[in-house]
């Protein structure tokens, strides 16, 4: 299955089930007028709601590229996730109104039965499956929408679990555990809007990915035989997807259509790293002045192992002999 259909596959499951979910709990709520189930209902027709917004999002970002839009669509994915953060704070933070004036009040109604502890577990169990099914989904797919997605799925289930504790023990004789559940609820819900917005914020304003991954990035192009050494190392966030910047080192005698394979080789080698999505390379030969010196080399190129190709070159920048302008 290709990376739009399966995108889009998965936001529509998941706003059936909350739109289910928050049904369910509706109806539920006005049965027995538990502000913690009510508070769960709320939370379910919010996720509901960004759930439409995330279809639509996908939709958008897996549309092919235009002329307007020669890289795709799929930089509108942060948008999406920052969309879903305002709408998870903004419930939150009613929740959490709703359950401080309710214990300060003192009038607290108690759901009576099984049928709100029903529901409760319920939602908490199909919650844990979407979960575990969107974040895998989102992390094969490289989709920020979808691992924000996961994440408040996975508060979910806490909430809900804190709900049914709420319910379990104002029908015990504790009535406030209602309220106080709903409180609960309200907070992870504020954590789970703070997490989602940092996270794809960062997407946006262009944070250089993990070391890990700059590391992978240099590795891929030191394995090229005839590259001896890599410097100026750039590699940043656009949207959900990484883009490279770095200078290769090789030898001066290249011609100039052996430095053009090697720079298209170094470049492709790059790009099949899957979060990985423009790869400019710059060919430095020897001669010119321009080859690092070895404090000045990335360091990262350092935790490389050297290695030797056939021909006799060098893989490793430790291990190449510079013309004076390397140490």
């Amino acid at each position: 299955m290709d990376r739009p259909e399966a995108l889009r596959r998965v936001g529509v499951l998941v706003l059936g089930a909350n739109a289910a979910l928050a049904a369910a709990k509706g109806l539920v709520w006005l049965e027995t007028g538990s502000l913690a189930v009510g508070s769960e209902a709320a939370n379910s027709l919010v996720d509901t709601a960004y759930s439409a917004v995330v279809v639509a999002g996908i939709y958008l970002t897996t549309r092919p590229p235009d002329p307007d839009h020669p890289h795709g669509h799929e930089r509108i994915e942060p948008f999406v996730s920052l969309a879903i953060a305002v709408g998870v704070l903004a419930v939150g933070v009613v929740l959490l109104w709703q359950s401080a004036t309710t214990v300060l009040a003192g009038e607290v109604s108690v759901a009576r039965g099984p049928l709100a502890l029903a529901v409760l577990g319920v939602g908490a169990v199909v919650k844990y499956l979407l979960y575990r099914y969107c974040l895998a989904a989102g992390r094969v797919h490289e989709s920020p929408a979808l691992v924000a997605t996961a994440l408040d799925n996975r508060i979910d289930v806490l909430t809900a679990g804190a709900a049914f504790l709420g319910v379990a023990g104002a029908q015990a004789g504790a009535p406030l555990l209602d309220p106080l559940a709903a409180g609960v609820v309200s907070l992870a819900i504020l954590y789970t809007g703070i997490e989602i917005a940092r996270d794809n914020v960062n997407y946006l304003i262009g944070r250089a990915p993990s070391e890990e991954l700059r590391e992978t990035i240099v590795e891929r192009a030191l394995d090229h035989p005839d590259v001896e050494g890599v410097h100026d190392v750039i590699a940043h966030y656009v949207g959900p997807e990484v883009d490279v910047s770095l200078h290769v080192e090789i030898e001066g005698d290249r011609t100039v259509e052996e430095a053009h394979g090697i720079e298209t080789d170094v470049m492709r080698s790059i790009e099949a790293i899957p979060r990985v999505d423009d790869t400019f390379v710059h060919v430095d030969p020897k001669g010119l002045g321009e080859w690092k010196a070895e404090p000045e080399s990335e360091h990262v190129a350092e935790t490389v192992p050297s290695t030797r190709s056939p021909n006799g070159s060098r893989s490793n920048v430790s291990d190449s002999e510079g013309d004076g302008s390397r140490g």
